[in-house]
């Protein structure tokens, strides 16, 4: 219902109706107004869902301001102030109620672990383990939020292997250098403890390691390696696991160098020694070899170690008393056994060139005291390097082991191939 007309007199009251009636009457009015059209009873209703309307937004409004007031939490595995944390483990860190915008882990030796984000931005892995022995800070920077930082400390393994290498760092060689490593204790897991081993070589080749047995692994290319080439010898074996509960500890970078290619042929049916340097004919010698009763050993054979002086004692070799040579002048390793090539002053000028009469070793005449630079054993000394190649052949012995020695040519690829553990 309406009201057509009400005056501002209050003495022309319209009939029936009192100054309460009116607001009153104004009052519906106006309620009906918030709820439109509907009817008396839509408009109860309508009243009642919009009261009901306004308490679920200021409940909705309240968990949110709630929400916002909630801290982010950052939670470190290996956990804050942690002193022997595991270091066969990758470091983590989450965050709830949050987002994780930088994560940093930091040493005391300097290094840094790389890591990602997950998707969602809560939770940051590290790419590898921590290493052991060693404090690390941890700062994770959370969006909109304070940085926090920890810190813990990786236990020390209880047990350790290292990998001796030959040749020396920075050294030059000849082209038949293998890049060989001996570890001191033996590998069980020897995938592990090869994929944490590389070797590369510029100009590039292909380059496969070999076990010899549980101790010694040996890398070398197909053929040898090109002269001029240089080798860069990768160890990341720090944590390695090599056994059950035994871990490496180095991790570097070194480099070695091929110098010249010389490869030296020695015909014990000839007795004679030819030398070669980058294909060219330099020099050839007259030798003598073992004797029909001490053979020498056939095939190829790098030179490992040199002497300009050694003694040489017959009861190292399985010889008994035979002989003992105090200083035997410019000797040139090529087998572990003790098969050397090395200048000669005690036998007779005919024998060199004439005869087989040694006790397994490759000799040719040299002066006492190893001065005279005239004399083959001088020149070829001097003509040499670790790494060189000296072959023998038609010296009525089977070929030396390859692991007797540095002499691991002697395998066909395909068998140097199959001794790899990857």
């Amino acid at each position: 219902m309406g009201v057509s007309h009400i005056s501002n007199r209050t003495e022309e009251r319209a009939p029936g109706w009192s100054r309460r009636g009116v607001l009153t009457a104004l009052g519906v009015s106006s309620a009906a107004a918030l709820t439109g059209c509907a009817g008396a009873a839509g408009a109860a209703e309508g009243t009642t869902g919009a009261t009901g309307s306004a308490s679920a937004t200021a409940s909705a409004s309240a968990s949110a301001r709630a929400t916002a007031r909630r801290e982010p939490t950052v939670t470190v595995t290996p956990a804050d102030g942690t002193r022997k944390a595991s270091f066969t483990s990758p470091v983590s860190v989450t965050v709830a109620d949050g987002t994780l915008t930088s994560v940093t882990v930091t040493g005391n030796d300097g290094s840094t672990l790389a890591g990602s984000l997950d998707g969602t931005g809560t939770t940051w892995t590290s790419a590898r383990h921590p290493y052991s022995g060693t404090r690390y800070t941890v700062t994770a920077r959370v969006d909109g939020a304070a940085t926090r930082t920890s810190t813990f400390t990786t236990a020390a393994p209880g047990a350790t292997f290292a990998g001796y290498f030959t040749p020396e760092a920075d050294s030059t060689s000849g082209v038949g250098m293998p890049v060989s490593l001996n570890f001191t204790h033996a590998v069980t897991d020897r995938a592990a403890v090869q994929k944490a081993i590389t070797v590369t070589a510029e100009p590039a080749v292909e380059v496969v390691g070999h076990w010899f047995d549980d101790t010694r692994l040996d890398f070398r290319p197909e053929t040898y390696w090109a002269a001029g080439t240089t080798i860069t010898l990768t160890l990341r074996l720090k944590d390695v696991e090599g056994a059950d509960g035994v871990y490496g500890v180095q991790s570097k970078t070194v480099t070695f160098h091929i110098g010249r290619e010389q490869i030296s042929t020695v015909d014990l049916s000839r007795k004679e020694m030819t030398v070669r340097r980058d294909g060219v004919r330099t020099a050839s010698y007259p030798v003598t070899g073992g004797d029909a009763d001490h053979t020498t050993w056939g095939g190829i054979m790098v030179i490992s170690e040199r002497f300009e002086q050694t003694r040489m004692q017959s009861s190292t070799v399985g010889l008994g008393d035979e002989y003992d040579i105090a200083d035997v002048p410019h000797a040139q390793r090529l087998t572990t056994s003790g098969t050397f090539i090395h200048g000669n002053y005690w036998a007779a000028d005919s024998v060199f060139g004439g005869r087989n009469s040694s006790h397994g070793c490759v000799g040719l005449h040299d002066a006492k005291g190893g001065a005279d630079s005239s004399v083959p054993g001088y020149r070829f000394y001097e003509s040499s390097m670790l790494g060189d190649v000296v072959i023998v052949k038609n010296s009525g012995d089977r070929t030396v082991d390859p692991a007797n020695g540095l002499n691991g040519w002697n395998l066909s690829w395909k068998r140097w191939k199959a001794g790899s553990a990857l």
